[in-house]
């Protein structure tokens, strides 16, 4: 409930902001390479309607035509530079805030913590396309066979692995973005617990968007989408950041107990 916690939240969240649309282009134009446009297309949209609310992915699929998704951009330059120091910007301010956490009063150097989020990025963006890849496939491999519950089974394969696949990334940025190591077992027990938090906030949104959406429509117009980024975004940092302080205070609390022993 401290104000940082809600600077730091935000920050993140405007950098997811600015990091979503380099990520897609990234992501499409390397998929696309192995399976080519309509299987990675049909990974794209089961991902994003699994993460977000309905409005939000019929922006990006106006009329079912993928009107607002980079479908023709080639791999450039620019766009993996741009994605590389976005995703950069969201791990900065979760470096400084774990820290805090953890009672580490030293913050890494500017340079140190590029190098640390630079292969953050890699791991967790390449666990990201290996789980939209694998979508692919298996949309791909069932249309071919079967013909039929090409949608159905690849959406379940996706939302089997969802949790898993967070409660993995979640790890990685818990124990290696902090200036230290925190205990492992904390670490795991937060790991898994805001892994299905995080789940159980995407039913959550999507319950409550309906009212939600009309107020950012009528408030926000064409932002609305940007709005529901940044607040979505918002959400996630503070659970996270949430469990990570469940951890650091129960990891306080067994120091103590040791202690008293």
């Amino acid at each position: 409930m401290q104000t940082e916690v809600h600077v730091y939240s935000f920050s993140v969240a405007a950098n997811v902001l600015l990091s979503f649309y380099p990520f897609l282009i990234v992501l499409i134009s390397v998929s696309r390479m192995v399976f080519g446009m309509q299987p990675t297309l049909s990974a794209v949209q089961l991902a994003l309607r699994d993460f977000f609310p309905d409005t939000f992915t019929s922006f990006l699929y106006t009329k079912g035509a993928h009107e607002n998704l980079p479908l023709n951009s080639p791999t450039q330059l620019v766009s993996i530079v741009l994605l590389l120091f976005t995703a950069n910007g969201i791990f900065e301010p979760l470096e400084v805030a774990l820290n805090r956490v953890w009672g580490i009063r030293k913050n890494r150097s500017f340079f140190r913590n590029q190098l640390v989020s630079l292969a953050l990025i890699f791991v967790c963006g390449g666990l990201a396309i290996l789980s939209m890849m694998l979508t692919a496939l298996n949309h791909a491999s069932l249309e071919g066979v079967l013909g039929f519950g090409a949608n159905f089974f690849p959406m379940l394969l996706f939302k089997m692995a969802a949790v898993p696949m967070a409660v993995l990334i979640l790890f990685l940025v818990y124990f290696f973005l902090p200036n230290g190591r925190p205990p492992l077992d904390r670490t795991i027990a937060a790991s898994i617990v805001i892994g299905v938090l995080m789940e159980v906030l995407k039913y959550a949104s999507k319950l409550a968007w309906p009212w939600f959406q009309r107020k950012l429509e009528n408030e926000y117009r064409i932002f609305q989408y940007s709005v529901t980024l940044i607040f979505l975004g918002f959400l996630a940092s503070m659970l996270m950041l949430a469990g990570a302080e469940w951890a650091a205070r129960g990891h306080r609390k067994d120091e103590v107990k040791q202690a008293g022993a």
